[in-house]
């Protein structure tokens, strides 16, 4: 199929997909559903926590939304300017994390952006929401039909693959798939670089660049550089309003168990009753904990982040990325900074 149809049908599934985040009602045949196929959707987001307690109603639709921010004519069409569009097929293989909701979404795009077959191998703690959107976007462009095919058994007929997992998971993908064509990614964490000016509006939006999705994306920040002296009482009451993440089942574990560990080694930590701080230079945190440490001069900021750059997804402050914004890459913000799409062309 042409490219520009290809466009034409995401730039629909857009529509959708931001209609179904701003949770509006049906308005009619011109969204490309009925009222019916409207309210299946909806069913399927308002359930999902009883397969996966961590995908709330809330953080599915706000991924939505953030998603069909890229689903629009003009800026697909710049982003695929970039690249070529094949139209001898690869049958690209992908498996994806469940961590956040659609976390695969990206790779999804770029396989079938790139002119390329796509078969998804579904985390099994988000296997119900991508397949839904395939169907719709079936709906909308019947020729890709044979081009999205999902698997939930052993992988087989892929000329090449893009696998994302943790560390252990990386080992089992190089075991198994190094022979093929492959893209592998491994755990990645990220981090906010503080100069110690910031207002308490950007303070607040650091929650929600450690929060968001209760932390569990490599977008999210995980450890705090802090210029000598900053007051972290200011910190706290920044963020007291992310304060309700304590009343998720599964969030609120991970909070008491890693609070009673700490007690019990009698390690010296911060605590608001959400969320644990600790001094600490170890890059990664454990869930419902955050990482600190205090920096005398530019340097040290980039000599820590140079030493760091591999495990580091993305980092956010005043000179990087926007507070608030970690959880809000655009089309050419590649995980792991490899560029799928070059790495699709290169296929062929």
């Amino acid at each position: 199929m042409k490219k520009e149809k290809l466009i034409q049908a995401f730039c629909q599934l857009g529509k959708i997909m931001n209609h179904v985040g701003n949770n509006l009602p049906w308005a009619g045949y011109e969204l490309g559903l009925t009222e019916t196929e409207l309210d299946e959707l909806n069913v399927v987001i308002q359930t999902q926590h009883q397969f996966n307690g961590w995908f709330t109603e809330e953080l599915i639709r706000k991924s939505l939304k953030n998603l069909s921010s890229w689903l629009n004519e003009t800026d697909l069409t710049d982003w695929l300017s970039n690249y070529q569009y094949t139209n001898n097929p690869k049958n690209v293989a992908v498996i994806m994390a469940g961590n956040i909701p659609l976390v695969g979404f990206h790779d999804f795009l770029c396989v079938l952006a790139s002119g390329n077959n796509v078969i998804c191998k579904l985390s099994s703690e988000d296997n119900k929401l991508l397949p839904l959107l395939s169907k719709i976007l079936i709906q909308i462009q019947p020729e890709l039909e044979t081009r999205i095919t999902f698997s939930d058994r052993n992988l087989k007929g892929f000329d090449a693959i893009i696998a994302t997992g943790n560390n252990n998971s990386l080992l089992h993908f190089k075991e198994y798939f190094s022979k093929y064509p492959h893209l592998f990614r491994h755990n990645r964490t990220s981090i906010a670089v503080l100069n110690g000016e910031e207002t308490k509006d950007e303070l607040s939006l650091i929650g929600t660049d450690i929060l968001d999705y209760f932390g569990r994306g490599c977008r999210n920040v995980t450890h705090l550089l802090l210029p000598k002296g900053f007051e972290l009482n200011r910190f706290f009451e920044a963020i007291v309003e992310q304060g309700g993440v304590i009343n998720n089942k599964k969030y609120g574990n991970n909070y008491d168990y890693n609070k009673a560990i700490h007690l019990m080694n009698q390690a010296v930590f911060l605590d608001n009753n959400f969320i644990l701080l600790k001094e600490s230079k170890d890059l990664f945190s454990p869930l419902a904990m955050l990482h600190y440490h205090f920096y005398e001069s530019e340097g040290e900021v980039s000599n820590y982040i140079e030493v760091h750059k591999n495990d580091i997804q993305c980092v956010v402050g005043r000179n990087y990325i926007p507070f608030g914004q970690a959880q809000c890459p655009s089309l050419f913000d590649y995980a792991d900074d490899l560029d799928t799409m070059r790495w699709l062309n290169e296929l062929h």
